[in-house]
C-alpha cells in the first residue's frame, strides 16, 4: 500500500506531501489543476520514462519519493533476489531524482539502482489504469496480453520466447547458406586470397613497434654517433688531453693521501672513490655504445620494406598488427563455414525442426490454456457488467489457432461484444461507445487484479464518456474494489468522488510569476463545497450544496450495503 507520496519541483508542483490510507481515495480539481502531474509522479517512482521537462521551471532538479507499508510476500521475495532489503519497520521507500540534463538517480532503501529495477518492482506496487489502457482496449493486437494476464501464461511464455527467436535466427542463417554457389564460391576466393597475403608476411605481435624504433634509430644514428664519440672523449680522454676519469682518479688519490688527517676528509675520499668507479662504469658503457653505432644500408633498406608491407596490410585489414591477426582468424572461421556449408545447412535444418517441434508444442500448450482461460473470463467479465449497468451485454473472447507461429505462440485472440439482445458479437471497435468502453475495461481490471500481489490500483479519468446511472455503478464498483486492495481515482464525476473514504483536492494557484499547485485532505464540510463545486461550477449556490450533501449521504449508505 502506497502510505506517503512526496513530490518537489515537479512541473507546477513546489513541494508536496500526499499522506494516503486504505480504502477508496479520489482526486478532484479544476482542469490543467495538476491531477496528471501527480500520476506522472507515480509513474517516475514505477520506472517509467521521464524527461526534463517534468522538472519545474527554473528548478535544477526535481524529485519524488514514495514510502509502501504492508508490502506482499511476493514483493519481499524480488527484493531479496535482488539484494535489497525492506526498513527496519517493513517499508519500502522508493526515491527518484531527475536532473535538467537529463540525468536520473534511483533508490529502494536508500541504495542506488538502476530505472529497470524499479520497473521490476512496480508490478508488486501499484497498477495504473489510464485512458491508453482503454485506447488498448480498441486495438485487438493487445486483446491476447489481456487473456494471458488472466491465466497467468508468463511461465510458458519465458519457454517459448527464446525457441521463437532461436527458430528466426536458425532461419536467417540458413537463408544465408542457400544464397547462390557462385556467390559463396567468389567470397570463398577471396578469403583464401586474404589469408594467403597475411599468411605470407608471418606478422608478429609487437613487431611493429619494435621496426620502428629501429627506423629512429637509423635516422638519427649520425648524430648519435657524433654525441656518443664526443662523451666517450672526455669521459676517457685521449693522447693530448685528459677525460673526466683521469681528473676524477687523481682527485680521489689526493684526497686518499689525506684521509686519515680527519673523520670530514675520510667521509670525502670515500665519496670520491664512488664517484670514480661510478664515471668508470659510465665511461665504459658509452664506449660500447659508441662502438655498435654501426648498420648496413641493407639493413636500412629492409627495415623499410618490412614497415611498408605491414603498413599495406594495416590499410587493408586493421589498424594495428594485432588487429590483421584477428582479421585472419575471422576469415578462416568464415572460410571454414562457407567450405562446409552444406553439412552446416543439414546441420541446422535439423536443428530448426527439432527447435519447431518443441516451440509447436508450448504453444499448443498455451492455445489450450487460452480456450479454457477464455470461457472463463467472458464469464467473470460479464458478472462484473451486470454490476455496472450492463445486464444485456454478451462478451466473446474468440482464440484462433493459426500454423505459422508469432511471438505469443500460435493464437490470435480478439475481444467481442454484443450490447443488445439478438445482435450478434462484433469487434469492440465498432460497437462499444467511450462509456461502454471504460465500463468493460474496469471489468477487466477489476477481474485481472483480483488475483495480482499489487497492493494499490490506480483508476485516471476511468469515467471517461460516463454520466448519470453508469457513474453511480462505477463509483460503487471502484469501492467495492477498495475494499480489497486500496484504491485511487482521478476523476471528474461528483458521483464517483462522493464515494470516497478520502478526498483530495488538487488546486493550482497564481502568484505574480509562478504559479503552484497544492493538495488538500478535504473534512466533511470542504468536501460538500468541492462536490458542489463539480455540479454546478463556480457559480455554486445553496441547491448544489444540499445536493452535494445528499449525495455524500447517499455515498455513505452505500458503503454500508
Amino acid at each position: 500500500m502506497l502510505s506517503l507520496l512526496h513530490i518537489e519541483n515537479i512541473a507546477i508542483i513546489e513541494q508536496a506531501d500526499i499522506v494516503l490510507q486504505p480504502g477508496f481515495t479520489v482526486l478532484t480539481g479544476e482542469t490543467g489543476a495538476g491531477k496528471s502531474i501527480i500520476i506522472d509522479s507515480i509513474g517516475a517512482i514505477l520506472g517509467q520514462r521521464t524527461s526534463r521537462e517534468l522538472i519545474r521551471n527554473g528548478a535544477k532538479k526535481g524529485f519524488v519519493s514514495a514510502v509502501f507499508e504492508d508490502i506482499p510476500p511476493a514483493l519481499k521475495r524480488q527484493l531479496e533476489e535482488l539484494g535489497l532489503d525492506t526498513e527496519e519497520d517493513g517499508t519500502v521507500r522508493i526515491q527518484r531524482e531527475l536532473s535538467a540534463e537529463g540525468r536520473s538517480v534511483c533508490r529502494v532503501n536508500m541504495r542506488p539502482v538502476s530505472a529497470s529495477v524499479l520497473k521490476t518492482l512496480s508490478p508488486y506496487l501499484i497498477n495504473i489504469h489510464g485512458q491508453h489502457d482503454g485506447q488498448k482496449l480498441m486495438q485487438e493486437e493487445y486483446h491476447i496480453d489481456f487473456l494471458d494476464s488472466f491465466f497467468e501464461a508468463e511461465p510458458l511464455l519465458e519457454q517459448f520466447r527464446p525457441m521463437y527467436a532461436k527458430l528466426h535466427t536458425l532461419r536467417s542463417k540458413i537463408r544465408e547458406l542457400e544464397k547462390s554457389g557462385q556467390q559463396r564460391e567468389q567470397r570463398i576466393d577471396m578469403l583464401r586470397y586474404q589469408m594467403e597475403e597475411i599468411a605470407a608476411a608471418e606478422l608478429k605481435a609487437g613487431e611493429e613497434e619494435t621496426l620502428t624504433e629501429r627506423r629512429q634509430f637509423f635516422e638519427n644514428a649520425g648524430q648519435l654517433a657524433y654525441s656518443l664519440q664526443a662523451a666517450s672523449k672526455l669521459l676517457s680522454g685521449n693522447e693530448e688531453d685528459d677525460g673526466a676519469m683521469d681528473l676524477l682518479s687523481r682527485a680521489a688519490d689526493e684526497l686518499a693521501d689525506v684521509a686519515t688527517l680527519s673523520q670530514d676528509l675520510n667521509h670525502l675520499s670515500q665519496k670520491a672513490e664512488e664517484i670514480r668507479y661510478q664515471v668508470e662504469d659510465l665511461a665504459a658503457s658509452v664506449a660500447m655504445l659508441a662502438a655498435d653505432v654501426d648498420f648496413s644500408p641493407q639493413e636500412r633498406d629492409a627495415v623499410e620494406e618490412r614497415l611498408d608491407t605491414i603498413y599495406r596490410l594495416r590499410r587493408k585489414y586493421g589498424a594495428t598488427v594485432e588487429e590483421v591477426l584477428a582479421y585472419y582468424d575471422k576469415a578462416s572461421k568464415e572460410l571454414g563455414e562457407l567450405e562446409n556449408a552444406d553439412d552446416r545447412k543439414d546441420e541446422m535444418m535439423e536443428e530448426y525442426h527439432q527447435t519447431l517441434t518443441k516451440a509447436r508444442e508450448i504453444a499448443g500448450e498455451l492455445s489450450k490454456h487460452r480456450r479454457q482461460a477464455a470461457e472463463l473470463l467472458e464469464a467473470k467479465i460479464v458478472e462484473q457488467l451486470k454490476d455496472l449497468d450492463m445486464p444485456k451485454v454478451r462478451i466473446s473472447i474468440q482464440v484462433s489457432s493459426q500454423t505459422k507461429l508469432n511471438p505469443h505462440g500460435m493464437d490470435e485472440v480478439r475481444f467481442l461484444i454484443s450490447t443488445n439482445p439478438g445482435e450478434p458479437v462484433k469487434p469492440l471497435s465498432k460497437i462499444a461507445s467511450g462509456g461502454e468502453l471504460s465500463r468493460i475495461m474496469l471489468a477487466i481490471k477489476n477481474v485481472l487484479t483480483q488475483t495480482e500481489d499489487v497492493g494499490t490500483l490506480i483508476f485516471d479519468e476511468i469515467d471517461t464518456g460516463v454520466s448519470g446511472r453508469a457513474a453511480q455503478k462505477i463509483a460503487l464498483k471502484l469501492g467495492e474494489i477498495s475494499r480489497r486492495k486500496q484504491t485511487l481515482c482521478v476523476t471528474h464525476l461528483p458521483q464517483l468522488a462522493a464515494m470516497g473514504d478520502h478526498h483530495l483536492l488538487i488546486k493550482k494557484s497564481l502568484s505574480e510569476e509562478y504559479t503552484f499547485t497544492d493538495v488538500f485532505n478535504l473534512n466533511e464540510e470542504e468536501r460538500v463545497g468541492e462536490l458542489a463545486r463539480m455540479l454546478s461550477g463556480d457559480a455554486i449556490t445553496e441547491l448544489s450544496m444540499q445536493n452535494a450533501a445528499e449525495l455524500l449521504e447517499r455515498a455513505a449508505a452505500n458503503k454500508k450495503k
